[in-house]
């Protein structure tokens, strides 16, 4: 979900490698909801995580900006919600930023969800280039004038489902592709990142219901919401979804 100024609005590789174990003193997920991100998606991010009785934390722009690299790899999972992703990186310090970039090379893993799924990318603005220098553009959508949508995306274990989309990215050029958009560039990708495990999507699965006002779906917001929960223990516990 990404507003810009005025557009608003993260073998079995995986497998246990690509995740830290989890300290005794911290939840395993840690939550992004500081300046930048779109209030209402970490809301809706945490009914997601209740729902799977994950537990978690929160975090401001303040005390990331305050957190150690190892305080970092405490956690097994770091999600960085939608919103604007500009504002997001202008809120952390560049040494906040690399601090997250090794914490992940280090085996921290990440799940960006629309602007998160931005900001892990290489970009002139504050990012966390988990990407090798791969840079992301915005969906085709946006070209159209289109800031949302209902969108479908197809993946190799599904019949297509119809998502959320606001201003979302599309991920051409890094990690394998889990899932893509109807012009078939990439929807939802994974891969690694040093040791962490690395999941971005451009759709946004946990959307609530009373996101879609003045849209179609043909796909409930329940099945969807499901999905999110699939993305999130795939992210969490460093698990190789089916890709193209």
């Amino acid at each position: 979900m990404v507003k810009a100024p005025a557009l608003v609005f993260v073998i079995s590789v995986a497998a246990t490698a690509c995740a830290p174990p989890a300290s005794h003193t911290v939840p395993p997920i840690l939550l992004f909801g500081g300046a930048g991100t779109s209030v209402n998606d970490v809301a809706a991010v945490e009914t997601i995580l209740k729902d799977k009785h994950l537990e978690y934390s929160t975090v401001n722009s303040r005390q990331l900006n305050g957190m150690s690299e190892s305080q970092l790899m405490a956690y097994r999972l770091m999600i960085i919600p939608g919103g604007n992703f500009i504002d997001m990186g202008n809120s952390l310090q560049r040494s906040t930023t690399e601090k997250i970039h090794n914490a992940v090379q280090g085996g921290l893993n990440y799940l960006g969800i629309c602007a998160g799924g931005f900001l892990a990318g290489h970009a002139s603005y504050n990012s966390l280039n988990l990407t090798s220098g791969a840079r992301f553009d915005f969906y085709s959508a946006a070209n159209q004038g289109i800031r949302k949508t209902a969108v479908a995306i197809t993946a190799v274990d599904m019949s297509p489902l119809e998502h959320y989309w606001e201003d979302g990215p599309q991920f051409t050029g890094w990690g394998s592709v889990v899932a893509k958009y109807p012009d078939g560039t990439a929807a939802i990708v994974e891969g690694t990142s040093g040791k962490g495990w690395v999941i971005l999507t451009g759709i946004h699965p946990e959307a609530p219901e009373n996101w879609r006002r003045g849209l179609t779906f043909t796909t409930p917001a329940s099945v969807d919401n499901a999905y999110a929960g699939k993305l999130i223990d795939a992210a969490l516990h460093g698990t190789l979804l089916p890709h193209y």
